[in-house]
Parts: C-alpha cells; structure tokens; sequence
C-alpha cells in the first residue's frame, strides 16, 4: 500500500492539496492521471490496493468536470476489479453519459446494487441496464415492472436476460398491448409452450404470422402446437363431410403427443379423409374449412404445398393424392410420377408464402 501510496504522490505532486482544495481543472487532471495508472496495474493489483485508489478516486470525483466524470466511468466500466465504491457512486448519478456504460457492462456493480438503482432511478437507467450481457430474474422483475415501453422491449430481446414466472406473466400481459413487444418475446428460447400459448392467445392473427415468419423452425412446430390447442373447440365447416368426430379424434392425439406424419400417413393409407384433413390443419395451422376446399378440388398442388410446408416424406404426400382421388380410382403412374417431380421442384420458401397467403385470407 505504502508503494502506491508513494507512486500515487510521485506522480501527482501536491495530490493531498489537490484533493482538498484544488480547482476542477486540476482535479480532472489528477482524476484522469491517476485513472490511467490504475487501469494499467488493475490485473496485478490485490484488493488492498483497490481500495487505496477507490479512496483517492473518490476524494477528487466531487466538483470535477463532467467530461472527467465520463472518461472514467467509460475506462472503468471495462476493468472487472474496478474500485466498488466509486463505480457505485459514479453509476448512481443523474446523467447517464456518466451512468450509462457501467450500468450497461460493468462487472464490479454487484446484485444487490443494481437492483438498488433500478428501483430508485429513471427509464434512461433502467434502458442502459436492459443492454447488460446477463440478467437475473431479481432484477427483470423490477425492470419489468418499472420499466416503459423501450425498456421492457429492450429487456425481452436481450437474449441474456433470465425472467421469473411472474416477470414472464408481466411480460405476457404487456404483449397483449405491443406488437413488437409480442415478437421480442415469442422468440426467446427459454419461453415455455404454455407461456407460448399464453402470449398467442392475447394478440392479433396478424401479429401471429409475423412471429411465425421471424422465428426458428422449431418454434414455428410450437406455434403450430399452441394454436391448435388455442383453437382446441372443434371448427364449424361447412361442408357435406361431418368433421367433428375426426377434430376429436386429432385432437385427442395431439394432446396424447401421437400427432406426427406416421399419423397422418395411416389415416391416408385407410382412407379416413376427414381425420387426414383435420391432422393436415393442426400440422399446418391452415384452417380445417380452408383445407377441406383446397384439397376437394380439382388439383394436387395444395397437397404439395402443404406436404412441403410441414416436412413430409413422398411417400406420405403420394398417400394424400391417392386420398383425395377415392378408393375407386387407380392413377396413371406417369402422373404419379409427374406430381413425384412436381414436388421435388418445389421450394420450401415457396409453398410457405402459398400457405402464409392461405391463413391471411382465412383471418380476413
């Protein structure tokens, strides 16, 4: 500690003067002198030592510049061993140029200080602390119910934050109010498929394609999942063809985890039509009415848009064709083979902009 001491004075001289009467000019100076000397040493510095510059940094911090306050809250909220009290006091000031980055990256603010601040200060603090690499539950919870609506965006997408089933409720339940809000949180990882649920139950159709427009392949399957279990009442179709036992059916199987293409491909292979469609629908989110039109038709193509779609094997899409053409009716194997070809051809990105344009007309 002595040796510091004596660099420290060496350095600055007349740092004790300095520090008791000096004017802001020659604060800023020793502040920033003295700053650089200890970023230099701070992996090689013990705790003790710390603690002697904590003591001397924040004996010059009061009626120094602004602009020295800021360079050292940037320099330090880099150094994991920063001086804890003075990175304390500098990230509780009212101007976030000087709060900001070590509210938004320093290591040396520990828990129970940060959710200190978030309680006491303003949006800006709580925006800046919505940007740090992690998060914990404790604190979102004060973020998410303190925050406006920048900061709960900002919160939700940052893919480091960690929320609480109650934080997760909160968030849910603002969502049902904001669109981008909405998006931020149906794609994070760590959301439940009820709270998926949850999320898609409190907001509009058109908000829901986009999450399924902008989220990973395997969170489209759990929209798909969610919405079929949101939509769970069996549809009203007009049709010729009674559905609801075959909505029952499917429905049953979903909720037994049976709902898959081997499913679907004994349904077909039986000729069981309406338990085919109703398990095309839960698969695809495309309304069962909607389906039951497209496919009575007089082409194969909504076959193979939807096989495309949700991953299904040839063998299972020939089965479909073979379906919807009726036990009595024998294909020509060249026109097997032509929709065979048809469908190899096909691009996933396309058929899903076929089936996007499905569910915005049945929405509207």
């Amino acid at each position: 500690m002595g040796v510091l001491e004596t660099v420290a004075t060496a350095l600055i001289p007349g740092l004790d003067e300095i520090v008791r009467h000096g004017d802001p000019k020659r604060r800023a100076e020793a502040l920033r002198r003295i700053t650089e000397l200890f970023v230099e040493e701070a992996a090689k510095l013990r705790s003790d030592h710390v603690d002697l510059f904590d003591g001397v940094l924040g004996g010059l911090i009061p009626n120094t510049e602004v602009a020295a306050r800021v360079d050292l809250a940037e320099r330090l909220s880099h150094v994991a061993n920063a001086p804890r009290v003075l990175v304390g006091q500098l990230a509780r000031e009212n101007d976030l140029m000087i709060a900001g980055p070590l509210l938004r990256r320093s290591p040396a603010i520990d828990e129970a200080e940060l959710i200190e601040i978030a309680r006491a200060k303003g949006q800006g603090h709580l925006l800046a602390m919505a940007e740090r690499p992690k998060l914990s539950p404790d604190l979102t919870d004060v973020i998410v119910r303190r925050g406006d609506r920048e900061v709960v965006r900002r919160a939700a997408g940052n893919a480091g934050a960690a929320f609480s089933q109650i934080g997760y409720s909160t968030l849910i339940k603002r969502a049902s109010k904001d669109g981008v809000l909405t998006l931020k949180v149906g794609q994070r990882d760590d959301l439940s498929e009820a709270q998926l649920r949850n999320l898609l139950e409190g907001t509009i159709d058109v908000i829901r394609r986009r999450l399924f427009e902008v989220v990973k392949p395997e969170r489209q399957a759990d929209i798909k999942r969610a919405m079929s279990k949101i939509n769970g009442v069996p549809e009203v179709v007009e049709s010729r063809r009674d559905f609801v036992p075959a909505q029952r059916t499917i429905l049953a199987l979903h909720r037994s985890g049976g709902l898959n293409e081997a499913a679907l491909l004994g349904f077909a292979k039986a000729h069981q039509y309406e338990e085919a469609v109703a398990a095309l629908s839960a698969m695809s989110g495309v309304k069962l009415a909607t389906l039951d039109r497209l496919i009575s038709g007089d082409r194969h193509d909504p076959v193979l848009i939807l096989g495309k779609t949700i991953g299904l094997e040839w063998a299972t899409v020939r089965a479909l064709i073979l379906l919807r053409l009726g036990p009595n009716r024998v294909p020509a194997p060249a026109d097997i083979e032509i929709q065979r070809v048809n469908f190899a051809r096909l691009m996933p990105s396309t058929a899903e902009r076929v089936v996007n344009f499905w569910q915005a007309r049945q929405s509207a």
